[in-house]
C-alpha cells in the first residue's frame, strides 16, 4: 500500500514511516500542503497512492484547506492526525471530507488499524437500501416503523422529507440536496435499510468501517452528530443509550 505521510515535523515523520514501512508500506513524506498536492496529483494524472496521512499545523496551508482541495479532486482516503482533539474540529475535518481523524499521541496499532479500515472500505460502492423495487425483502425491511419507507424509484427511499438514491450516492431533504461524506451517506443508508430498527454500535462500527476495532466508536459518534447537523432533521437519529442508534422517519 502506498501512503501519503504530510508532516512538517521531519522526527515526527521520520519515526512514523519507519513504523509504517516495518509493516509493509510504501511511504512518501510531503513537508507542507503544496508537495502534499503536487505529488497527490502530478499534472492532473490519477492519485498515485492509496491513502494520505494528513497533519493539520501545516506551515504554508491549513491542514483543512488542504483536505478540501485533495476531496474536490479525488477520492484518496484522507485520514486525519492532528493534536486538535476538540469535537468541534473533528466535525469540521469529517465535513470536509476526511475519512478518519486521530488525535495524537495515539497508538500506533490502532493507527495501523485506522489506515487499513479506511483503504478496505473505498473501494465497493454501498448497497441499495432495502425497500428498492425488486428486492423481495422490501416490505419488511420497512416494516420497522409500520412500513413508513417507501420505495420512490431504483435505488431510491423516501422517508418522509427524506431521499436517498443508492445508485448516485445524493441525499435530499425537503428536494434540497445535501452533501455528505463517503461514510456519512454510507452510514445512513444502513440506518435507512430497516427503519425504526435499533443498530447495534458494533454492527454499525463492523459494516460502515469494515473493523471491530473498539477506537472507531468516538469516529461513529461524530458521524452520527455530523449527520444530525446536515440534514436538520434532529429526531431523524435516535440514540438508544447502551445500544446503538436507530433512524425514526420522519414527518414533517
Amino acid at each position: 500500500m502506498r501512503l501519503l505521510l504530510v508532516e512538517d515535523d521531519d522526527r515526527v515523520a521520520a519515526a512514523l514511516s519507519a513504523v509504517l514501512a516495518r509493516h509493509g508500506f510504501d511511504v512518501v513524506h510531503a513537508r507542507g500542503g503544496e508537495e502534499a498536492l503536487r505529488r497527490l496529483l502530478p499534472d492532473g494524472a490519477a492519485s498515485p497512492f492509496d491513502v494520505v496521512l494528513l497533519d493539520l499545523g501545516l506551515p504554508d496551508i491549513d491542514g483543512f484547506e488542504v483536505c478540501g482541495r485533495i476531496r474536490r479532486l479525488t477520492s484518496t482516503p484522507v485520514i486525519m492526525v492532528t493534536a486538535r482533539a476538540d469535537v468541534r474540529s473533528r466535525v469540521h475535518g469529517l465535513n470536509l471530507g476526511a475519512d478518519d481523524y486521530v488525535v495524537k499521541p495515539y497508538d500506533t496499532a490502532e493507527l495501523l488499524a485506522r489506515i487499513h479500515a479506511v483503504s478496505r472500505r473505498t473501494a465497493p460502492a454501498a448497497p441499495a437500501p432495502a425497500g428498492a423495487p425488486g428486492d423481495p425483502g422490501a416490505d419488511r425491511a420497512a416494516g420497522g416503523d409500520g412500513g413508513s419507507a417507501r420505495a420512490a424509484g431504483t435505488g431510491e427511499l423516501s422517508l418522509g422529507p427524506l431521499t436517498i438514491e443508492a445508485d448516485t450516492r445524493r441525499v435530499t431533504v425537503h428536494g434540497e440536496a445535501v452533501s455528505l461524506t463517503r461514510k456519512e451517506f454510507d452510514l445512513l443508508a444502513l440506518l435507512a435499510q430497516r427503519p425504526g430498527v435499533v443498530f447495534r454500535r458494533e454492527q454499525i462500527i463492523s459494516e460502515v468501517w469494515r473493523t471491530n476495532w473498539e477506537g472507531t466508536g468516538r469516529t461513529l459518534e461524530v458521524h452520527i452528530a455530523s449527520l444530525r447537523s446536515k440534514l436538520a432533521l434532529p429526531a431523524l437519529i435516535e440514540t438508544v443509550r447502551g445500544v446503538g442508534y436507530r433512524l425514526v422517519t420522519p414527518t414533517g
